[in-house]
């Protein structure tokens, strides 16, 4: 008979990973969890949430529109062109509708690898763990900085001959300069194979009360998120082949019918999803 298993180390894991969390300052995956109705989040979050709502009712929007344009975009790629495997860098809390939740409801046999370095993350991937049993779903604890590392890794689970889908949504935010988002996106996909493709969201500098938002959560203490003009969002695309209708609002990226209604106006975070020829 095997040894029982030594559960000593996960526990320690664990216990290491909760004391890294830090209750007392604005954390990005846990206020974003407020926003999309999720119940991961403390009242530091809530808090600054509730004053952002005050200066920008419609960040809450952004938050609701970007999860189900996630929805959309992984339906497409696993439906329509066939994609089997799911790489979600930057993946934050788990809500409803998970990357691979979505897939594997349509292609059980998807493999879907999460990725993300943040211990309030990391404390809930178990959540995220429980796949289908004819698929393959995978946590990594890596930084998005380190795209050869992120692939190495995820290697395991996914194989890069073959083509993967990249998401990365509401992420790339946190990296300040854009010509550096560029490069890492650019290094992903030097990594993947031909047919893989790329989805990109995130919130834009296309009004003012946007603008005043995210002046207002790097205000707050938290780790500062940068709002990026269309323009930006669109050049992280060069070199790969947009699908129509190309970098749009999430709202307007293929939008689907019986799908819950829309907001009042137009949201300020576009997305969309390429090919790698």
């Amino acid at each position: 008979m095997p040894d029982a298993p030594d559960h000593s180390a996960r526990f320690s894991a664990g216990a290491r990973t909760r004391a890294r969390i830090d209750t007392t300052t604005p954390h990005s995956a846990r206020f974003w969890n407020y926003f999309v109705g999720g119940k991961d989040n403390y009242p530091v979050d809530r808090e600054i949430g509730d004053q952002i709502m005050r200066i920008f009712p419609g960040l809450a929007d952004v938050a609701v529109t970007s999860r189900r344009f996630l929805g959309r975009a992984v339906r497409y790629l696993a439906v329509e062109q066939g994609i089997r495997q799911f790489l979600d860098v930057g993946t934050g809390l788990p809500t409803a509708d998970n990357t691979h939740e979505v897939a594997q409801r349509v292609a059980p046999d998807a493999r879907v690898v999460y990725v993300d370095n943040d211990p309030v993350v990391l404390a809930h991937a178990n959540a995220l763990l429980a796949g289908t049993a004819q698929g393959a779903t995978a946590y990594l604890d890596a930084d998005l900085h380190e795209p050869e590392a992120v692939l190495r890794a995820a290697s395991a689970t996914l194989d890069l001959s073959r083509p993967v889908a990249l998401t990365v949504l509401n992420t790339l935010g946190h990296v300040a300069e854009h010509a550096r988002a560029r490069d890492l996106v650019t290094r992903y996909m030097a990594g993947l194979a031909p047919g893989s493709h790329l989805v990109i969201s995130d919130s834009t500098a296309t009004s003012e009360g946007m603008i005043a938002a995210a002046e207002a959560y790097r205000s707050s203490g938290a780790v500062p998120y940068h709002v990026r003009p269309v323009a930006e969002i669109t050049a992280l695309f060069d070199g790969l082949e947009l699908v129509e209708p190309g970098v749009v609002r999430v709202t307007e990226w293929r939008p689907e019918a019986g799908e819950p209604g829309g907001t009042a106006g137009p949201v300020d975070a576009y997305g969309g999803v390429a090919r790698k020829g």
